[in-house]
């Protein structure tokens, strides 16, 4: 499942630098596929979904700090555990539960945005 951070977010910034999927955004800030992946071009997501990597996204919020769920993969092929998490000093990184995935289909999101 992916990460959400809540509205307790103090917006500290802390977990926007260790996100290896650069899925984590400033509050109101545009976002892209490609962000800080090896996405590039027209792509077909591993959901199904037909998407421009290289387009801007319409902010999920305004207000805080934000992770994008098609590109958060809680860590899985990089860290034991989300990073965003282990370095939130509120603890408002918690497990999304309107996004829910098994290891398999985190490690294959992974691979896919970071072809090795």
């Amino acid at each position: 499942m992916a990460i959400i951070i809540t509205d307790e977010c103090i917006n500290c910034g802390a977990c926007e630098p260790e996100c290896p999927n650069t899925a984590i955004y400033e509050a109101a800030d545009d976002w892209r596929y490609a962000d800080g992946t090896d996405l590039d071009g027209n792509v077909v997501l591993p959901n199904g979904k037909e998407v421009d990597s290289n387009q801007t996204q319409e902010p999920v919020s305004d207000e805080f700090y934000y992770i994008v769920p098609d590109k958060c993969t809680e860590c899985v092929g990089f860290h034991e555990e989300p990073q965003c998490a282990a370095v939130c000093p509120v603890d408002c990184c918690v497990p999304d539960d309107n996004h829910v995935e098994d290891e398999t289909t985190l490690r294959a999101k992974q691979a896919f945005m970071h072809k090795e």
